[in-house]
């Protein structure tokens, strides 16, 4: 599970032979997706039957954050906040480890689908914009070996932390799991795009004019209608991996390629817009990708095979792509002075003196003051004076 930054966009040299832009440079719009690490909490397997999987059990972990046991209630602050912990003592005691054991062997020998529980870590996330306390807890399916390997592997990740590069590769497609961004109730010329009727039609023209004939005498599915636009769940297939990137504090040198050696995060400057900074590991994805900033986005591997070329393109290590949108500051800015703005004047070139007495050509003249501004007043009426005696 990752969460949405924003979007920039990349300068990057296209490797695919036969097409007209190989061997050029191209520019494609990226999605940044912060990916914070997930903690394993628990091992659940199911059993096949004739009406589908049947759970076996489940294994706890001895340690769960509150973030997790968050999730179990509808307000922490007023309840107990005794989740967990009568199995907590239970697990420490001879009876408990007994009943573990047994689960686990049950697993081994009757699960023919093992899986883990997995939770996000919002408190790794450190952005108060994703006003949300309570961890995001999904099962992820273990594949590879027999039901042994699965087991032995599913119990070394209890209470341990999985990157997203431990599951993920550059270069690599992913399906990606959204919800869409909610419009609300809308009527049918937003959510269908049907045209106006003309200006001075009956009751409104923002309308379908017929939705249908007399018999059957019912609406047909196909006719634009009002209703509920956005906030759907919606599955993108095969998203090309352009980058995956540790945090900050590990590699602070995160936009930093080999056309681009400018030392930078993938953080534009002031944050991106409406989420703030990434601060843990990220993944950059090639185009959009669907719900609104901040929200809580599932990635996936791809069901489908890749078998076209623009798939199957290598995104060279040596040469990633350019990250742009990004500017670099070296230290805090100086605040201009209180009279001028001698930060912005240029340096004076050298060489003789104007005939005329002013300044030297790239220099600019010093902002006049409240004497020189009355000096200037009486030069004008003087002038106005004269003209007006020699039109006399």
């Amino acid at each position: 599970m990752v969460f949405k930054a924003g979007m920039t966009h990349i300068v990057r040299d296209v490797d695919r032979p036969g097409s007209k832009v190989n061997k050029k440079e191209v520019v494609e719009p990226v999605t940044v997706l912060e990916a914070p690490p997930m903690a394993i909490v628990g091992v659940t397997g199911y059993r096949e039957t004739p009406i589908g999987l049947k759970c076996i059990g489940t294994v706890w972990a001895h340690h769960v954050s509150s973030e997790f046991r968050r999730r179990y209630y509808r307000n922490w602050k007023q309840s107990a906040q005794k989740a967990f912990g009568k199995y907590k003592a239970f697990a420490r005691s001879k009876s408990g480890k007994v009943a573990e054991n047994r689960t686990l062997k049950a697993l081994t020998t009757k699960a023919s689908v093992i899986r883990v529980v997995a939770h996000t870590q919002l408190r790794k996330l450190r952005n108060h914009r994703v006003g949300n306390k309570k961890a995001h807890i999904q099962e992820i399916q273990i594949n590879g070996g027999d039901i042994k390997a699965k087991m032995s592997f599913a119990k070394s990740l209890l209470e341990k932390e999985v990157r997203i590069d431990s599951v993920f590769e550059q270069s690599e497609s992913c399906d990606v799991c959204a919800v869409t961004k909610g419009h609300g109730f809308e009527g049918v010329v937003h959510r269908w795009g049907v045209a106006c009727l003309p200006r001075k039609t009956h009751r409104g023209l923002r309308k379908v004019a017929c939705i249908g004939a007399w018999h059957p005498a019912r609406v047909m599915y196909s006719v634009a209608r009002a209703g509920q636009n956005g906030y759907h769940h919606r599955t993108h297939l095969n998203k090309k991996i352009y980058r995956i990137g540790r945090s900050s504090s590990v590699d602070p040198k995160q936009a930093t390629t080999a056309y681009d050696l400018t030392e930078k995060v993938i953080t534009p400057m002031g944050g991106f817009v409406g989420y703030g900074t990434v601060r843990n590991d990220f993944i950059m994805l090639k185009g959009s990708v669907a719900g609104p900033r901040r929200r809580v986005i599932t990635l996936r591997r791809n069901m489908a095979p890749q078998t076209t070329r623009m798939l199957k393109e290598k995104i060279i290590e040596d040469l990633n792509p350019e990250v742009h949108r990004h500017q670099r500051q070296d230290g805090p800015r100086s605040l201009p002075d209180q009279e001028g703005e001698e930060h912005l004047v240029r340096p004076p070139q050298e060489g003789p003196p104007s005939p005329r007495g002013e300044a030297p050509q790239g220099a600019r003249r010093p902002r006049r003051g409240p004497q020189d501004q009355e000096q200037e007043v009486k030069r004008r009426l003087t002038r106005l004076q004269i003209r007006n005696v020699i039109s006399h």
